[in-house]
Protein backbone atom coordinates (compact mmCIF):
# COMPACT_ATOMS: atom_id res chain seq x y z
CA UNK A 1 0.00 0.00 0.00
CA UNK A 2 3.18 2.57 0.71
CA UNK A 3 4.18 1.89 -2.61
CA UNK A 4 0.99 2.91 -4.19
CA UNK A 5 1.17 6.29 -2.14
CA UNK A 6 4.73 7.11 -3.38
CA UNK A 7 3.63 8.23 -6.86
CA UNK A 8 4.35 12.24 -6.23
CA UNK A 9 2.74 13.03 -9.98
CA UNK A 10 1.15 11.50 -12.27
CA UNK A 11 2.36 12.79 -16.17
CA UNK A 12 -0.74 11.02 -18.40
CA UNK A 13 -1.73 11.39 -21.93
CA UNK A 14 -5.38 10.13 -21.86
CA UNK A 15 -6.71 13.54 -22.49
CA UNK A 16 -6.00 15.95 -25.30
CA UNK A 17 -3.67 19.33 -24.21
CA UNK A 18 -5.43 22.29 -23.16
CA UNK A 19 -2.55 25.05 -24.49
CA UNK A 20 -3.69 28.18 -23.24
CA UNK A 21 -1.00 29.80 -25.46
CA UNK A 22 1.29 28.81 -28.37
CA UNK A 23 3.16 30.19 -31.19
CA UNK A 24 1.65 32.79 -33.78
CA UNK A 25 -0.95 31.48 -35.88
CA UNK A 26 -0.83 33.66 -38.37
CA UNK A 27 2.95 32.52 -39.72
CA UNK A 28 0.86 30.62 -42.17
CA UNK A 29 4.37 28.60 -43.44
CA UNK A 30 7.85 28.46 -42.88
CA UNK A 31 10.96 28.30 -45.49
CA UNK A 32 9.94 25.39 -47.36
CA UNK A 33 6.03 25.09 -46.56
CA UNK A 34 2.90 26.51 -46.82
CA UNK A 35 0.16 26.32 -44.59
CA UNK A 36 -3.37 24.70 -46.35
CA UNK A 37 -5.02 23.70 -42.81
CA UNK A 38 -4.45 24.30 -39.41
CA UNK A 39 -5.03 20.54 -37.30
CA UNK A 40 -5.12 21.23 -33.98
CA UNK A 41 -2.64 22.19 -30.81
CA UNK A 42 -0.44 19.74 -29.08
CA UNK A 43 1.33 19.05 -26.62
CA UNK A 44 3.95 21.61 -25.32
CA UNK A 45 2.52 24.32 -26.93
CA UNK A 46 2.87 22.62 -30.15
CA UNK A 47 0.60 23.62 -33.28
CA UNK A 48 -0.15 21.03 -36.24
CA UNK A 49 -1.09 21.90 -39.59
CA UNK A 50 -1.42 20.25 -42.91
CA UNK A 51 0.86 21.57 -45.15
CA UNK A 52 1.86 22.08 -48.80
CA UNK A 53 6.14 22.30 -49.69
CA UNK A 54 7.02 25.09 -51.74
CA UNK A 55 6.91 24.27 -55.38
CA UNK A 56 5.96 21.14 -54.76
CA UNK A 57 2.66 19.18 -54.78
CA UNK A 58 3.21 16.92 -51.98
CA UNK A 59 1.46 17.24 -48.62
CA UNK A 60 3.04 17.02 -45.37
CA UNK A 61 2.37 17.57 -41.84
CA UNK A 62 4.12 20.93 -39.41
CA UNK A 63 4.65 20.64 -35.89
CA UNK A 64 5.66 23.74 -34.99
CA UNK A 65 6.45 25.75 -31.59
CA UNK A 66 8.06 29.36 -30.47
CA UNK A 67 11.52 28.81 -29.65
CA UNK A 68 11.36 28.87 -25.87
CA UNK A 69 8.30 26.32 -25.75
CA UNK A 70 10.32 23.91 -28.10
CA UNK A 71 12.37 21.90 -26.46
CA UNK A 72 10.24 19.05 -26.56
CA UNK A 73 9.30 19.13 -29.90
CA UNK A 74 13.30 19.20 -30.61
CA UNK A 75 13.24 16.57 -28.78
CA UNK A 76 11.28 14.37 -30.15
CA UNK A 77 12.62 15.59 -33.63
CA UNK A 78 16.38 13.78 -32.59
CA UNK A 79 14.35 10.82 -31.62
CA UNK A 80 12.49 10.49 -34.57
CA UNK A 81 15.64 11.05 -36.48
CA UNK A 82 17.43 7.59 -35.00
CA UNK A 83 14.22 5.10 -37.06
CA UNK A 84 14.89 6.52 -40.29
CA UNK A 85 15.03 4.48 -42.85
CA UNK A 86 12.16 2.26 -41.17
CA UNK A 87 8.83 1.90 -43.21
CA UNK A 88 6.69 1.26 -40.51
CA UNK A 89 7.95 4.42 -38.27
CA UNK A 90 6.10 7.78 -39.62
CA UNK A 91 9.12 9.61 -41.98
CA UNK A 92 10.34 13.23 -40.36
CA UNK A 93 11.23 15.15 -43.57
CA UNK A 94 13.83 17.26 -40.88
CA UNK A 95 13.44 20.42 -39.36
CA UNK A 96 14.09 24.16 -39.71
CA UNK A 97 13.55 27.59 -38.13
CA UNK A 98 11.38 30.46 -39.54
CA UNK A 99 10.60 33.95 -38.32
CA UNK A 100 7.12 35.32 -37.11
CA UNK A 101 5.79 38.28 -39.15
CA UNK A 102 3.49 39.43 -36.68
CA UNK A 103 6.00 39.84 -33.42
CA UNK A 104 9.61 38.55 -35.22
CA UNK A 105 9.49 35.38 -32.94
CA UNK A 106 11.46 32.65 -33.98
CA UNK A 107 9.47 29.38 -34.99
CA UNK A 108 10.75 26.12 -34.88
CA UNK A 109 8.98 23.38 -37.50
CA UNK A 110 9.18 19.84 -37.98
CA UNK A 111 7.89 18.38 -40.86
CA UNK A 112 6.21 15.00 -41.25
CA UNK A 113 5.15 12.40 -43.24
CA UNK A 114 1.08 12.93 -44.30
CA UNK A 115 -1.30 9.97 -43.29
CA UNK A 116 -3.99 10.69 -45.50
CA UNK A 117 -5.71 7.26 -43.26
CA UNK A 118 -6.16 9.26 -40.28
CA UNK A 119 -5.12 7.35 -37.24
CA UNK A 120 -6.32 3.98 -36.05
CA UNK A 121 -8.08 5.24 -33.63
CA UNK A 122 -10.76 7.10 -35.84
CA UNK A 123 -10.81 3.61 -38.02
CA UNK A 124 -11.77 1.52 -35.27
CA UNK A 125 -14.64 3.95 -34.31
CA UNK A 126 -16.37 3.89 -37.97
CA UNK A 127 -15.76 0.37 -38.85
CA UNK A 128 -18.72 -1.63 -38.84
CA UNK A 129 -20.79 1.23 -37.55
CA UNK A 130 -18.30 1.42 -34.40
CA UNK A 131 -19.86 -1.87 -33.24
CA UNK A 132 -17.83 -4.63 -34.02
CA UNK A 133 -14.14 -3.75 -35.02
CA UNK A 134 -11.99 -4.86 -37.50
CA UNK A 135 -11.96 -7.23 -39.79
CA UNK A 136 -9.05 -10.05 -38.86
CA UNK A 137 -7.25 -9.98 -41.92
CA UNK A 138 -7.07 -6.34 -41.39
CA UNK A 139 -5.62 -6.91 -37.69
CA UNK A 140 -3.17 -8.93 -38.25
CA UNK A 141 -1.86 -6.50 -41.19
CA UNK A 142 -1.92 -3.73 -38.62
CA UNK A 143 -0.28 -5.62 -36.03
CA UNK A 144 2.22 -6.64 -38.14
CA UNK A 145 3.38 -3.52 -39.37
CA UNK A 146 3.34 -2.30 -35.85
CA UNK A 147 5.72 -5.16 -34.24
CA UNK A 148 7.95 -4.21 -37.27
CA UNK A 149 8.00 -0.67 -36.25
CA UNK A 150 8.72 -1.64 -32.42
CA UNK A 151 11.04 -4.01 -33.28
CA UNK A 152 13.38 -1.24 -34.95
CA UNK A 153 12.60 0.84 -32.46
CA UNK A 154 13.57 -1.71 -29.79
CA UNK A 155 16.91 -2.57 -31.60
CA UNK A 156 17.64 0.41 -31.33
CA UNK A 157 18.13 0.93 -27.84
CA UNK A 158 14.36 2.77 -27.25
CA UNK A 159 10.68 2.20 -25.88
CA UNK A 160 7.75 4.14 -27.56
CA UNK A 161 6.08 4.30 -23.97
CA UNK A 162 2.76 5.74 -25.42
CA UNK A 163 1.74 2.84 -28.17
CA UNK A 164 -2.35 3.43 -29.04
CA UNK A 165 -4.62 3.42 -31.30
CA UNK A 166 -4.36 7.45 -31.76
CA UNK A 167 -0.57 7.14 -32.46
CA UNK A 168 -0.52 4.16 -35.14
CA UNK A 169 -1.22 6.32 -38.49
CA UNK A 170 -2.25 5.19 -41.92
CA UNK A 171 -0.65 5.75 -44.85
CA UNK A 172 -1.87 4.75 -48.16
CA UNK A 173 0.48 2.02 -49.68
CA UNK A 174 0.70 2.78 -53.35
CA UNK A 175 2.34 -0.49 -53.96
CA UNK A 176 -0.98 -2.32 -53.00
CA UNK A 177 -3.35 -3.15 -55.06
CA UNK A 178 -7.13 -3.76 -53.22
CA UNK A 179 -8.49 -6.60 -53.74
CA UNK A 180 -12.43 -7.52 -54.38
CA UNK A 181 -14.32 -7.70 -51.30
CA UNK A 182 -10.90 -6.42 -49.38
CA UNK A 183 -11.90 -3.50 -47.06
CA UNK A 184 -11.23 0.20 -47.88
CA UNK A 185 -8.15 0.30 -44.61
CA UNK A 186 -6.24 -2.93 -46.59
CA UNK A 187 -4.55 -0.14 -48.71
CA UNK A 188 -3.02 1.24 -45.92
CA UNK A 189 0.23 0.62 -44.13
CA UNK A 190 0.31 1.37 -40.12
CA UNK A 191 3.02 3.50 -38.71
CA UNK A 192 4.22 4.31 -35.45
CA UNK A 193 4.34 7.98 -34.61
CA UNK A 194 4.47 10.24 -31.77
CA UNK A 195 7.70 9.75 -29.87
CA UNK A 196 6.72 12.41 -27.38
CA UNK A 197 8.14 10.32 -23.84
CA UNK A 198 10.00 7.80 -26.18
CA UNK A 199 13.13 6.88 -23.82
CA UNK A 200 16.20 5.08 -24.41
CA UNK A 201 17.36 2.45 -22.06
CA UNK A 202 20.30 4.59 -20.65
CA UNK A 203 17.57 6.87 -20.03
CA UNK A 204 15.39 4.66 -18.32
CA UNK A 205 18.46 3.68 -16.37
CA UNK A 206 19.40 7.38 -15.08
CA UNK A 207 15.99 7.75 -13.84
CA UNK A 208 15.87 5.47 -11.60
CA UNK A 209 18.22 7.69 -9.91
CA UNK A 210 16.01 10.38 -10.10
CA UNK A 211 14.10 11.24 -6.82
CA UNK A 212 10.62 11.75 -9.63
CA UNK A 213 11.04 7.96 -10.31
CA UNK A 214 7.83 7.84 -9.17
CA UNK A 215 5.56 9.83 -12.06
CA UNK A 216 3.82 7.93 -14.38
CA UNK A 217 4.12 8.86 -17.73
CA UNK A 218 1.78 7.30 -20.58
CA UNK A 219 -1.76 6.92 -21.44
CA UNK A 220 -3.80 4.91 -18.19
CA UNK A 221 -5.27 2.21 -20.66
CA UNK A 222 -2.44 1.10 -22.48
CA UNK A 223 -0.31 0.89 -18.94
CA UNK A 224 1.58 -2.10 -18.52
CA UNK A 225 1.44 -3.73 -14.71
CA UNK A 226 5.27 -3.35 -14.13
CA UNK A 227 5.01 0.54 -15.59
CA UNK A 228 2.38 1.32 -12.44
CA UNK A 229 3.46 -1.38 -9.69
CA UNK A 230 7.01 -1.04 -9.62
CA UNK A 231 7.77 1.93 -12.34
CA UNK A 232 9.43 -0.11 -14.63
CA UNK A 233 10.14 0.92 -18.34
CA UNK A 234 10.94 -0.59 -21.66
CA UNK A 235 10.32 -2.48 -24.24
CA UNK A 236 7.71 -5.05 -22.58
CA UNK A 237 6.02 -1.78 -21.90
CA UNK A 238 5.32 -1.57 -25.73
CA UNK A 239 4.22 -5.08 -26.33
CA UNK A 240 1.62 -5.33 -23.46
CA UNK A 241 0.20 -2.14 -24.82
CA UNK A 242 0.12 -3.25 -28.22
CA UNK A 243 -1.72 -6.49 -27.21
CA UNK A 244 -4.25 -3.70 -25.93
CA UNK A 245 -4.66 -2.15 -28.99
CA UNK A 246 -4.94 -5.13 -30.79
CA UNK A 247 -8.31 -5.88 -28.76
CA UNK A 248 -9.09 -2.35 -29.59
CA UNK A 249 -9.05 -3.31 -32.99
CA UNK A 250 -10.66 -6.85 -33.04
CA UNK A 251 -13.79 -5.98 -31.24
CA UNK A 252 -14.19 -2.26 -31.16
CA UNK A 253 -13.79 -1.70 -27.35
CA UNK A 254 -10.85 -0.86 -25.11
CA UNK A 255 -9.30 -3.80 -23.30
CA UNK A 256 -9.69 -2.07 -19.96
CA UNK A 257 -12.58 0.68 -19.01
CA UNK A 258 -13.03 2.76 -16.54
CA UNK A 259 -15.98 1.48 -14.04
CA UNK A 260 -18.46 3.97 -13.44
CA UNK A 261 -17.31 6.34 -10.15
CA UNK A 262 -13.79 5.10 -9.80
CA UNK A 263 -11.15 7.41 -9.73
CA UNK A 264 -8.26 7.46 -11.85
CA UNK A 265 -5.83 6.28 -9.18
CA UNK A 266 -8.50 3.21 -8.16
CA UNK A 267 -8.04 2.30 -12.23
CA UNK A 268 -4.23 2.15 -11.90
CA UNK A 269 -4.49 0.44 -8.90
CA UNK A 270 -6.54 -2.28 -10.29
CA UNK A 271 -3.61 -3.04 -13.23
CA UNK A 272 -1.23 -2.53 -11.39
CA UNK A 273 -2.24 -4.07 -8.10
CA UNK A 274 -5.10 -5.87 -8.48
CA UNK A 275 -3.39 -8.63 -10.84
CA UNK A 276 -6.31 -7.70 -13.20
CA UNK A 277 -5.37 -8.52 -17.14
CA UNK A 278 -7.07 -7.23 -19.86
CA UNK A 279 -10.44 -9.25 -21.48
CA UNK A 280 -9.62 -10.98 -24.66
CA UNK A 281 -12.64 -11.00 -26.98
CA UNK A 282 -14.65 -13.98 -27.91
CA UNK A 283 -15.41 -15.37 -31.05
CA UNK A 284 -11.40 -14.52 -32.56
CA UNK A 285 -9.03 -17.47 -33.82
CA UNK A 286 -7.47 -19.63 -31.39
CA UNK A 287 -3.93 -17.77 -33.18
CA UNK A 288 -5.42 -14.23 -32.16
CA UNK A 289 -6.15 -15.50 -28.68
CA UNK A 290 -2.81 -17.03 -28.46
CA UNK A 291 -1.50 -13.71 -29.79
CA UNK A 292 -2.67 -11.69 -27.22
CA UNK A 293 -1.90 -14.41 -24.07
CA UNK A 294 1.47 -13.61 -25.34
CA UNK A 295 1.57 -9.68 -25.07
CA UNK A 296 -0.47 -9.91 -21.36
CA UNK A 297 1.99 -12.19 -19.48
CA UNK A 298 1.70 -10.03 -16.20
CA UNK A 299 5.70 -10.72 -15.52
CA UNK A 300 7.31 -8.32 -17.96
CA UNK A 301 10.38 -10.97 -18.03
CA UNK A 302 8.34 -13.71 -19.26
CA UNK A 303 6.19 -11.90 -22.12
CA UNK A 304 7.32 -12.08 -25.61
CA UNK A 305 9.22 -9.17 -27.36
CA UNK A 306 8.54 -8.04 -30.92
CA UNK A 307 10.90 -10.37 -32.38
CA UNK A 308 9.14 -12.99 -30.94
CA UNK A 309 5.57 -11.97 -31.65
CA UNK A 310 6.23 -11.97 -35.65
CA UNK A 311 7.17 -15.45 -36.19
CA UNK A 312 3.48 -16.11 -34.12
CA UNK A 313 1.11 -17.79 -36.32
CA UNK A 314 -1.04 -15.09 -35.99
CA UNK A 315 1.04 -13.03 -38.21
CA UNK A 316 0.93 -15.81 -41.28
CA UNK A 317 -0.35 -15.21 -44.45
CA UNK A 318 -4.00 -17.25 -44.37
CA UNK A 319 -7.14 -17.46 -46.26
CA UNK A 320 -9.49 -15.25 -44.17
CA UNK A 321 -12.54 -17.25 -42.73
CA UNK A 322 -16.10 -16.00 -42.37
CA UNK A 323 -15.86 -13.33 -39.32
CA UNK A 324 -18.59 -12.47 -37.34
CA UNK A 325 -19.60 -9.15 -37.69
CA UNK A 326 -19.82 -8.42 -34.05
CA UNK A 327 -16.90 -9.69 -31.78
CA UNK A 328 -17.66 -9.28 -28.00
CA UNK A 329 -15.36 -8.89 -25.53
CA UNK A 330 -15.15 -12.02 -22.83
CA UNK A 331 -16.47 -10.77 -19.12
Amino acid sequence: MEDRRRRKAVKLMDKEFCVTSCCSRNIHGGKTWEEVKHIAHGASNTTISLAKQVGLPQLVVVKYAAIDDSDTLQRQSEVHAKFQGCPYILRCYGDEYCTAKDNGRIIYNVLFEHASGGNLADLIKTSRGGAGGLPESDVKSFTKSILLGLDCIHNKGYAHLDIKPKNILLVPDLSKKRKRGASASAAFDAKIADFWIAKSSKQILAELRWEDRWCLEGTPRYMSPEAIAEHKKGPACDIWALGCVVVEMLCGQPAFSIKPGESLEDFLDRIGFGGESPRIPVGISREAHDFLKRCFVRNSKSRWNASRLLSHPFLKDHIPDAESPHKKVRK
